[in-house]
């Protein structure tokens, strides 16, 4: 049905109001849009400044300290490996050093080269010739005979002793044969923990103990000797002689372990 003359303008303001309405609806739509995306830029500006001024979102680099290379703490006590390049220093171990402990095969190793050291056959020439000024065997007579007889004992002596305390007793107690180097401390107390040591070792663990592998394996070289001493010698006599003596002479060569890093250092300059 046609409509009538009336009905057209209706008809036409009511399609201009919709048009209006969608273009009024269009435009908040495209303001509400704007404003969010300034609220949006508002609330991310805070959020870069704070990350600026407080910590950044990628972690710092590790920093690095460099080693000092003149720390007074890796100097003192330091021990070489030979004491004026001559004397063989192998059991001492520097000061505040921890090592894991031997094993027999390195006990083994320890005790061959204190044996057969070049400087171990000068030294059991000197103690020939002192002991053949004494007169200790009266029945190995004097000369180089006599001389021959009492170096070739105590070069024994002296191997039999390296083994007994440095590898064949200390792998049963479980003992460290080393000498860990105090360092540090007065003239008295350390001489005190230097002797000390003869009858004190550290045990495998790290722990404490009464010194069986110096006593017992040095005693027990001193009785092995009598096989191959003369019998009208006072067997007796004899073996505390060697004992005491094999036990002296480690006493005497812990004190030189310890004082030498500081000689070395205050005559030598640590050239030695």
């Amino acid at each position: 049905m046609p409509s009538g003359p009336d009905d057209r303008p209706l008809t036409t303001n009511v399609s201009l109001t919709d048009v209006s309405l969608i273009d009024v609806s269009l435009a908040d739509i495209s303001q509400d849009q704007g404003s969010q995306d300034q609220v949006s830029q508002n609330q991310d500006a805070p959020q870069a400044g704070k990350t600026t001024d407080r910590k950044s979102s990628v972690p710092d680099a590790p920093s690095v300290t460099p080693a000092d290379a003149n720390n007074p703490n890796d100097q003192f006590g330091k021990q070489p490996k030979r004491i004026l390049w001559v004397i063989p220093n192998y059991r001492a171990v520097s000061a505040n050093t921890h090592l894991p402990p031997l094993t027999f095969k390195g006990e083994l190793w320890l005790a061959t080269q204190d044996t057969f050291d070049y400087s171990y056959f000068i030294l059991v020439a000197g103690l020939a010739g002192i002991d053949m000024a004494g007169k200790s065997e009266p029945a190995f007579g004097q000369g180089a005979e006599g001389f021959g007889k009492y170096y070739w004992h105590n070069f024994v002596d002296g191997g039999i002793e390296n083994y007994m305390t440095e590898a064949i007793v200390p792998v049963v107690t479980r003992e460290d044969p080393r000498y860990y180097t105090m360092g540090e401390g007065g003239f008295v107390k350390r001489t005190g923990y230097a002797v000390s040591r003869l009858f004190i070792t550290k045990t495998n663990s790290g722990k404490s103990t009464f010194n069986l592998s110096e006593i017992v394996g040095a005693g027990a070289a001193a009785g092995i000797g009598n096989t191959y001493y003369p019998a009208q010698s006072n067997p007796w006599v004899k073996t505390y002689q060697r004992w005491g003596t094999q036990v002296g002479l480690d006493g005497v060569f812990n004190m030189l372990k310890e004082f030498w890093p500081d000689i070395n250092h205050a005559v030598f300059h640590g050239k030695y």
